[in-house]
């Protein structure tokens, strides 16, 4: 049986809250029935939706390195070329970086509270997202070799994680001019890599 629009919709609802409050106090600082309050339903009505805190999450971390492999596929498949390609993945992850900093911080400090199964999924979608951006990554910079790329894609994925530490003052205070400048970092990191191949 498919979940409902709305069913749907409140699941997202209580995620959203969820991760809002594990990334301001820690996962163990929030009780169930605090995060019902956020959306408006007693803590036990939670239960009807997950089947606990860990199962959100399991969800969040899980779902987030799903969807953003997912999108950064999409993204290569719509590119008319490797370099609009890499525009295109370094786009859709600075918007996950300003839209979803809650998410960041999670993945920072709460990775290791997911089971075991769950956790290698978070990692093994990561790291097949990474080969996405180190294939695209090496098409638009030939002389880089294997290695750089990845190191030069780690190194891209830090910078543009750092959104929650961002302060909100200044020229960073809008949305607009803060996903430019991010993008405008991380392509010129890239360019780094130019002339740069393997050691001999």
């Amino acid at each position: 049986m498919q979940p409902t629009k709305a069913g749907a919709t409140r699941r997202e609802q209580i995620l959203k809250e969820a991760a809002q409050l594990f990334a301001e106090r820690g996962f163990h600082g929030v009780g169930v029935d605090e995060i019902g309050a956020a959306v408006g339903i007693s803590g036990p009505g939670l239960y009807r939706h997950f089947a606990g805190k860990d199962a959100m999450l399991a969800e969040l971390l899980v779902g987030i390195s799903g969807r953003l492999l997912a999108a950064g596929k999409h993204r290569i498949a719509r590119a008319d070329s490797a370099g609009e390609a890499l525009d295109a993945l370094v786009r859709g992850h600075v918007d996950f970086a300003l839209d979803d900093r809650p998410l960041i911080v999670l993945h920072d400090r709460e990775l290791d509270r997911l089971r075991e199964s769950d956790r290698k999924l978070v990692r093994q979608l990561q790291r097949q997202y990474v080969e996405l951006w180190v294939e695209v990554v090496r098409e638009v910079h030939p002389d880089a070799g294997e290695s750089q790329a990845r190191a030069a894609v780690h190194a891209v994925f830090g910078l543009l994680n750092s959104t929650p530490h961002l302060g909100t003052r200044g020229d960073l205070s809008g949305r607009q001019a803060a996903a430019a400048l991010l993008r405008r970092l991380a392509l010129s990191a890239f360019t780094a890599l130019d002339g740069e191949g393997e050691p001999g």
